[in-house]
């Protein structure tokens, strides 16, 4: 079964989860219903792609109140395609959530057990991962280019979830839209980093396609490391939307050729009231 669903224009939410924990904020926004223009016409919520700071305010307000959870406390990043997460606590409220200057620095993982915090990354291709043990309400969200990826950026996270005494058996993880491997051809150079993440004996989640051309699954190869990071296989969800083929949903920085705006991963739970 599909894991996201179309909520409202704005956005998808991880169905199961939000079901489960009726206080919990969790999904993808899509490009649609917001107030840019031009190549970011839509929804786009990134501050650093030139558009105007003020219709990405507006557009995030919009979702603000959709989800019901004040821009205020919303905590964003600056994402740098390595593996570097923060712990975010109430200190870090608004981060990031109004302007780039104010973002948490060199990050594309973030990680909470605190409510009241919704935590946010950007993207228009890369695969959101999602995290959550829902006895401790541990949350966690990575931006994985192919980058963050063969860094290791799904095991880090893995590992600053045992670091709060949280076995990884008792986690789940949910793997969002992004490009898909027919979209995604990359050559030899991403290839060899990413059999350097993997071992000899490892499914390979790529194919040859023509010479030094190669279709890459980032979704397949970061659920190959969850799984080898102590994630059970029936605890990872993995969406069937590609972000490249999808266009009446998504912004696509390979489809797009580069010129184009950013959906938003969030997670975070609302306070009890």
């Amino acid at each position: 079964m599909e894991p996201f669903l179309l909520k409202d224009t704005e956005y998808f939410t991880i169905q199961s989860w939000c079901k489960d924990h009726p206080h919990l904020a969790a999904g993808f926004t899509t490009k649609n219903g917001g107030t840019s223009i031009g190549h970011h016409k839509g929804l786009n919520m990134a501050y650093h792609v030139n558009d105007s700071k003020e219709k990405v305010t507006a557009n995030r307000q919009i979702v603000a109140n959709k989800l019901d959870f004040p821009l205020t406390n919303w905590v964003g990043s600056e994402q740098t395609h390595k593996n570097s997460i923060w712990e975010v606590s109430t200190i870090d409220a608004g981060k990031g959530a109004c302007d780039y200057e104010s973002a948490l620095p060199d990050t594309d993982g973030l990680f909470t057990r605190d409510e009241g915090i919704l935590l946010t990354l950007c993207y228009a291709d890369c695969v959101p991962l999602y995290f959550i043990h829902s006895k401790t309400k541990a949350i966690g969200i990575a931006h994985a280019g192919w980058q963050g990826t063969v860094q290791g950026i799904s095991v880090e996270m893995v590992k600053v979830f045992q670091s709060h005494g949280i076995d990884p058996s008792e986690m789940e993880v949910a793997i969002g839209p992004s490009i898909t491997d027919k979209q995604y051809i990359v050559d030899s150079r991403v290839i060899d980093k990413v059999n350097e993440a993997l071992e000899e004996s490892d499914d390979k989640p790529y194919k040859l396609v023509s010479p030094n051309q190669y279709s890459l699954s980032l979704q397949q190869l970061n659920k190959q490391l969850l799984i080898k990071a102590g994630i059970q296989d029936s605890k990872i969800q993995v969406t069937s939307l590609c972000t490249s083929e999808e266009e009446s949903y998504f912004f696509s920085h390979r489809r797009d050729k580069g010129k184009t705006g950013r959906m938003m991963s969030f997670i975070g739970w609302r306070e009890d009231v």
